[in-house]
């Protein structure tokens, strides 16, 4: 049951998020809404017992390209001032209650002992999601295409910044 409460809540987060980087009409606010996607993923990938790739979802996607997506929206200048005022009756009260309803429904559960965080398996094989069955798989069956994907984004780090610092001749005048 509880697993069900999480992928609901979990994927109706990533609905959201996504909904709100296609609908928004401000750059922030969509890349604020890739970001609850982004997260919301994450909680599934932990559900599914992939606490590695979870991890990288949050360090790198979250993080990182996310931290680039701002910096570019910032770059390319959005600093219009905003009417800060609430428009939409009673926002604080339900972000107040949806937060408290959180609260609730992690303390029960939690307490109640319906959910657990176990990681499943024994032996010598290695747990399906691990980092240890990750790095199994893609250093021995994925080694080739990891190794060409990491040559081609070199390669287009290298392009882009020649084409960052390439500075075309000026014509002389005849």
């Amino acid at each position: 049951m509880s697993e069900l409460v999480i992928f609901v809540v979990a994927g109706a987060g990533a609905l959201a998020g996504a909904l709100t980087l296609i609908l928004a009409k401000h750059p922030v606010y969509s890349a604020l809404g890739m970001l609850g996607t982004l997260f919301s993923l994450a909680v599934l990938y932990v559900s599914q017992l992939a606490h590695f790739v979870a991890a990288v979802q949050v360090v790198v996607y979250a993080g990182a390209i996310m931290t680039l997506f701002l910096f570019v929206i910032m770059l390319i200048g959005v600093d219009q001032v905003e009417d800060t005022s609430e428009t939409i009756r009673g926002q604080r009260v339900g972000a107040i209650g949806v937060v408290a309803a959180f609260a609730i429904l992690s303390g029960y559960l939690w307490l109640s002992g319906i959910f657990s965080w176990e990681v499943v398996g024994t032996g010598t094989e290695p747990v399906n999601g691990s980092i240890e069955a990750t790095g199994q798989l893609l250093f021995a069956e994925w080694v080739l295409p990891f190794e060409v994907t990491s040559l081609l984004l070199i390669v287009a780090s290298v392009g882009a910044v020649g084409l960052a610092l390439f500075k075309p001749r000026k014509a002389e005048d005849e």
